[in-house]
This record gives C-alpha cells, sequence and structure tokens, in this order.
C-alpha cells in the first residue's frame, strides 16, 4: 500500500468519488443518509463553478489512480480583514488509507495555495462535537479551537 500520493484540483472526473466519500462522511460522523442525486448536483456544482469554491484530492498512484482523500474549500470575506478565511469542509480520508498523513498532504498543499494568493487571512472549518478523532487531527495540524460556536437555521 505504498506508493506516491498526488494532490491537485479535483475535475469532473472526481465527482462519482467525491460524492460517494460525502456520503460515507455523513453516516460516519453524524449517521447522517444523504440523497445521493443531491450530493452529485451540489459536487457537480462547485466543479463547475469556482466562486462556490473548489476540492483537493489525494490520489494514489499503485492504488489504480484512485481518490483516497479529499477536502473541500468554501470562501468566508472577512471585512474586518480585508481578505478571505477558506472554509475546509467534506474532508474525508479512506478507512484503508487513514494514519498515513493523507490530510497532512491535503493540508499542506492548501496551505500552500493560500499564501501564493497573498488574498488569504486563515482557514476555518467546523467539526461535530464529539469527533474526537477529528478535533485531534485538526489540532496535529496547528489549528486551535475558537471561542466561536455556529448556529444555523435551514430553509
Amino acid at each position: 500500500m505504498s506508493g506516491q500520493v498526488v494532490i491537485r484540483k479535483a475535475g469532473p472526473e472526481d465527482v462519482e468519488s467525491i460524492a460517494s466519500f460525502n456520503i460515507k462522511m455523513a453516516i460516519e460522523t453524524e449517521n447522517k443518509k444523504l440523497n445521493k442525486n443531491l450530493v452529485l448536483r451540489g459536487v457537480k456544482a462547485v466543479i463547475k463553478d469556482p466562486n462556490k469554491g473548489f476540492y483537493l484530492i489525494a490520489k494514489q498512484i499503485a492504488e489504480q489512480n484512485r481518490v483516497i482523500g479529499q477536502l473541500l474549500v468554501t470562501f468566508e470575506w472577512s471585512d474586518w480583514r480585508n481578505k478571505y478565511f477558506w472554509w475546509i469542509q467534506s474532508v474525508y480520508v479512506n478507512k484503508k488509507f487513514r494514519n498515513r498523513k493523507i490530510l497532512s498532504q491535503l493540508y499542506r498543499r492548501v496551505t500552500a495555495m493560500a499564501e501564493e494568493s497573498k488574498e488569504v487571512c486563515g482557514f476555518r472549518l467546523y467539526v461535530e462535537k464529539h469527533n474526537r478523532q477529528a478535533k485531534k487531527a485538526y489540532e496535529s495540524l496547528g489549528m486551535v479551537k475558537t471561542p466561536y460556536e455556529v448556529y444555523e437555521k435551514t430553509i
């Protein structure tokens, strides 16, 4: 299971893999079953419109060049900083490849992209409050818990 990992922006050819990972993530983290067609449309919308965000994917060449990990970046304008926060979302690594630094490689790539852009002031993400494994992973990347809480109202 060793082999070179390639991190790149996702394209239309990656939509099925990303949607599948999003569905698996929702079940694992929130025990929530997502509508596959709706998720497919949502992933396609991001791939088609870069103003919505972008996905980074990790592929391992030795594994038939298949997607083994992903993250989504969306944008939040900060008028206080006159720059963007990049929200990291839809993080998922195939179970077979966990604890192999795939998330670290994705994070290093997104960090390099943000630094190169000169328009990004930081990263934010939210995590399900009981997901200790995810919290530990994010903290290992140097992220810290903020004093903010997230509120939501769906319509």
